[in-house]
């Protein structure tokens, strides 16, 4: 569940984007950081929030091989960036195949999906559904039905589906918050925020995440009973 309890400790803000491959390691370690901090009776309400890498992408997406062979000067330095993340994924307990993805998407789509998935407590079902897809079954995730599909797989309601397939629910909405992040200085994701504070940016392994939401907890507590006082 999405969902705070008697113990959150904070709005836990991950700020990313579908084709990001960092962005599901960067989950999956988080995942792994929350259960080991739950133990200790610290739990966080945490929300996706929507970055761009490629906001000028076109909506139907572009060839895959073409596209970062131009973005990193050939397909083989396109090919080993491909392995390196593999081996990092393999570390989380992850398999990305590139082979299987023919294109890259524009993934508006898929935020607005996400924050549709906010209603009902389920964005972090859904962006695990949505990384799956594209990474391991090379899916296009720019696909409006495609996504759809993903989303009532993941346990959105019938009402939510309804409004991401409209067409335009959450539209301004995701755009202005990716705006703002830009505004704000973030540049790349995944990063991580705190109740408006950002900790850090990157798939850091589950204990250092672990270790800075902890510290930072302990930080915000004690600035909140510092200002109680006064």
């Amino acid at each position: 569940m999405d969902s705070a309890t008697d113990n959150n400790a904070g709005n836990l803000d991950v700020i990313s984007d579908a084709i990001c491959p960092w962005c599901w390691i960067g989950k999956r370690n988080l995942d792994a950081a929350l259960g080991m901090l739950a133990e200790e009776g610290l739990t966080f309400n945490v929300r996706f929030r929507p970055f761009q890498l490629n906001p000028d992408m076109p909506a139907q997406g572009v060839d895959r091989r073409e596209y970062r062979s131009a973005k990193f000067g050939s397909l083989e330095k396109s090919q080993e960036l491909d392995r390196r993340v593999a081996d990092a994924g393999r570390i989380a307990g992850l398999e990305f195949r590139p082979y299987l993805m023919a294109r890259t998407p524009n993934t508006l789509e898929a935020h607005r999906l996400m924050r549709l998935a906010g209603a009902n407590g389920r964005q972090r079902a859904v962006a695990e559904v949505i990384f799956q897809a594209y990474f391991q079954e090379g899916r296009d995730i720019g696909d409006a039905a495609t996504l759809a599909e993903l989303g009532a797989a993941a346990g959105m309601s019938a009402e939510s589906l309804a409004a991401f397939g409209a067409g335009d629910a959450g539209r301004h909405e995701v755009l202005a918050e990716d705006e703002g992040y830009r505004r704000a200085g973030i540049s790349g994701v995944p990063s991580f925020v705190l109740d408006r504070h950002l900790l850090y940016s990157g798939a850091m392994p589950p204990e250092n995440m672990a270790d800075g939401l902890r510290r930072a907890v302990a930080i915000l507590r004690e600035r909140a009973r510092e200002a109680a006082a006064e």
